[in-house]
């Protein structure tokens, strides 16, 4: 089975905890919208990624794990459409949670796809229980204060922000969650992953930004131009077109050289290459030196 196929196995039946009789269906119904269907499902597909090439002995754990993760960048899209903040109308190229449902869900929505990632990454432990307490930290530091996704939505509330700093938070940190709770799921060091992840992160990050700019909506299937809207920091804006792209091709080339020593070391470089060649947009993408 592939990976997308195992993810996408292990997120319906993570919703499906949600999605009972008892439940308010209206919930139940933004919770699934929010994650199905869903995008590239990049973290998801890395940290499966880095689990194979730490050998996985436990594939539910380590699909479980991916889907967790999953779920929770799912929750952090939900709060950032919110009109409180990026007040965005569309997401995946349909209208977004909050317009769908209404923003009282879309709210609780956000919140109980926090709670479900932590529920699923519980239930997929029952395999190698002495795995959860590690899986568990590795997690909730990517989603709390002071470093994590919920951290980086609150740079956009102070008056000054550090570029730096709400990038590692809020993209770099889930990143860096998927690479490691990977590499945990599989019975590996965690925390020889963490660079890996930080490193691809910001250049997700960077590339968002370049897309922020010279994209449009029909082919992000979101908003553009919302970072100069809201005068959120953007990579583009601080440094200019030239030199944020100069810097994305800089941190695939250290994400490739800070890839720990592992048994599928070579798969997981081939994986990292073929996911960098999407990320920028195709007019300015350049040839591999």
């Amino acid at each position: 089975m592939d990976a997308m196929t195992r993810i996408e196995r292990s997120l319906s039946a993570a919703l499906g905890l949600a999605q009972t009789a008892d439940g308010p269906p209206l919930l139940a119904a933004a919770m699934r919208y929010a994650v199905f269907p869903g995008g590239a499902r990049i973290r998801p597909r890395l940290c499966m990624a880095v689990a194979r090439a730490c050998a996985e002995d436990k594939p539910t754990l380590s699909a479980g794990v991916a889907a967790s993760i999953e779920i929770l960048h799912c929750a952090s899209l939900v709060h950032d459409d919110l009109p409180c903040f990026d007040d965005a109308a569309t997401r995946r190229g349909r209208p977004s949670v909050h317009k769908a449902f209404g923003e009282r869900i879309a709210v609780l929505t956000g919140d109980a796809l926090i709670v479900l990632a932590m529920q699923a990454l519980a239930r997929a432990s029952e395999t190698a229980p002495t795995r959860l307490g590690p899986l568990i930290l590795v997690v909730a530091r990517a989603v709390g204060a002071p470093n994590g996704i919920i951290a980086g939505q609150a740079w956009e509330c102070e008056p000054k922000i550090s570029l730096a700093k709400y990038q590692q938070a809020k993209t770099g940190a889930l990143f860096a969650a998927a690479t490691a709770a990977g590499a945990c799921a599989a019975g590996h060091d965690a925390g020889a992953w963490h660079l890996l992840g930080e490193r691809i992160g910001e250049a997700y990050q960077i590339a968002d930004d370049i897309r922020d700019v010279v994209s449009n909506e029909h082919e992000l299937g979101k908003p553009t131009g919302r970072d100069l809207a809201l005068d959120r920091p953007n990579a583009v804006n601080r440094m200019g077109l030239g030199v944020a792209v100069e810097r994305l091709e800089d941190l695939v080339r250290s994400a490739i050289e800070a890839i720990p020593k592992c048994p599928g070391a070579h798969d997981l470089r081939a994986h990292i290459l073929a996911e960098a060649s999407r990320l920028l947009p195709r007019e300015l993408a350049r040839p591999a030196a």
